[in-house]
């Protein structure tokens, strides 16, 4: 039995803990309400370049090595995520050390020392040029994909930065970001595994308690103007092109999550699904297709990804477009929809077993205000029906959500075959 318990300390700072006694080990995840949407616009990355920078050292532990010993000891490795919204810092450790994991995690918070400012400068600047080729260009699909949906805000702006806002990050803009950020009424601790909840609250309490700081500040609201499809072609010499469709979606508190966790599988879900029989197992022009689900608290995006040569893209492009707009014009067949709701609902018991997700499911939940149980995300999966989905899907894969990404050696050809199909895609919808 899993049981999750939830308290919040008098700074206004959250405690989560998921009792898993069937388990041996434990996991402790603090979230933070701190992404790449609250860099200003000329500290971009700033929020990634913090969290790197709390890994260096702190008044306790003067080293990374020293600290990453720390966590070790105590049967860990210490990790962390910056996106655009939250930065988490996680690791698993030994029950019998739960409260040596918080402190530790209070350390590199609390009192970080920030040494070594510019190698980890380089090591950030070498992350960012994965994303430019030789030109300089900006050659990652999703960033291109963020640009075009969210033009001129925060969210259209990669997290990690540009190479110039990443060399104008200062020890001050790093120390004024934790100070605004990094406050308990915007945090979220969250331990799950073999753990007793009242011990956890207790030692979170002493190490933590203490911990004063005004809220937050909220970050711009993103607004949606887009009116027609978009598309955006960036040369680079790679032996495939990289395609993204990322249509504009739904918002993390819309209604219609739900049935866009299933068109995601319905798609993309694995063998079965149809656009990896439709591109692979039909026409044999990818290895593979994936889509994932964007959902922030104001606007959302949808986005299929898939890599393919250049002659294959226009067909490829045409698959993907008419799969989706078949999900919205017919409906799907009860006994399909049925076999996808049953694969979600052995990934959720399958969740069970792990206290990564189960910190994530009511830590994360917790932080950004949706935290359930799987129970509840079985009934109301359960309670869709096709007509729901195709609902969700007319809605989402109008062609005025429609937004293209292909990076690689297309030829000039190519790319008007493909703006041709897009606007026959836009047409078809009238």
């Amino acid at each position: 039995m899993i049981t999750c318990r939830k308290m919040t300390l008098s700074n206004g700072l959250r405690l989560v803990a998921v009792e898993m006694p069937h388990l041996h080990s434990a996991e402790i995840a603090i979230y933070l309400r701190v992404g790449g949407r609250n860099d200003p616009p000329t500290k971009a990355g700033l929020s990634h370049f913090l969290e790197h920078m709390l890994f260096r050292g702190t008044q306790e532990h003067p080293s990374n090595l020293e600290l990453e010993t720390a966590f070790e000891a105590i049967g860990g490795s210490v990790n962390a995520a910056t996106d655009a919204e939250t930065t988490c810092y996680y690791s698993r450790v030994h029950p019998e050390h739960l409260a040596e994991g918080v402190r530790l995690f209070s350390s590199m918070l609390l009192r970080p020392t920030f040494p070594g400012l510019d190698i980890e400068k380089r090591i950030i600047t070498e992350e960012a040029l994965e994303d430019i080729n030789e030109h300089g260009a900006e050659i990652n699909p999703d960033n291109l994909a963020n640009q075009l949906l969210w033009p001129g805000h925060p969210l259209g702006i990669t997290t990690v930065g540009s190479l110039e806002t990443i060399a104008s990050i200062s020890e001050s803009d790093l120390r004024g970001h934790l100070a605004s950020f990094y406050v308990p009424a915007g945090c979220v601790i969250a331990m799950a595994g073999d753990i007793h909840a009242e011990v956890a609250f207790k030692a979170c309490a002493e190490i933590f308690g203490a911990w004063s700081a005004p809220p937050p500040p909220a970050p711009t609201p993103a607004t949606s103007l887009q009116s027609t499809p978009q598309t955006s072609f960036v040369k680079d010499s790679a032996s495939q092109v990289n395609l993204q469709l990322s249509f504009r979606g739904f918002a993390r508190p819309d209604q219609r999550i739900m049935a866009t966790r299933l068109i995601r599988r319905i798609l993309c879900g694995g063998g079965s699904s149809r656009l990896y029989l439709a591109l692979r197992e039909r026409l044999g022009i990818v290895y593979s297709v994936d889509a994932g689900i964007s959902a922030f608290e104001e606007t959302g995006a949808f986005s299929i990804e898939l890599s393919t040569t250049t002659e294959n893209l226009p067909l490829a492009v045409a698959e993907v477009l008419s799969e989706a707009r078949r999900l919205a014009v017919e409906p799907m067949e009860p006994s399909e929809l049925q076999r996808i709701i049953q694969s979600y609902f052995f990934d959720l018991d399958y969740s069970r077993d792990s206290t990564f997700e189960m910190q994530v499911r009511y830590g994360w939940g917790e932080l950004m205000g949706v935290a359930r149980d799987i129970e509840a995300d079985q009934a109301e999966a359960a309670a869709l029906d096709p007509a729901a989905i195709q609902a969700a899907s007319a809605e989402l894969f109008a062609p005025h959500n429609l937004n293209l990404v292909a990076v690689g050696p297309w030829k000039a050809a190519t790319r008007r075959k493909v703006e041709k199909l897009v606007d026959n895609y836009a047409q078809e919808w009238r």
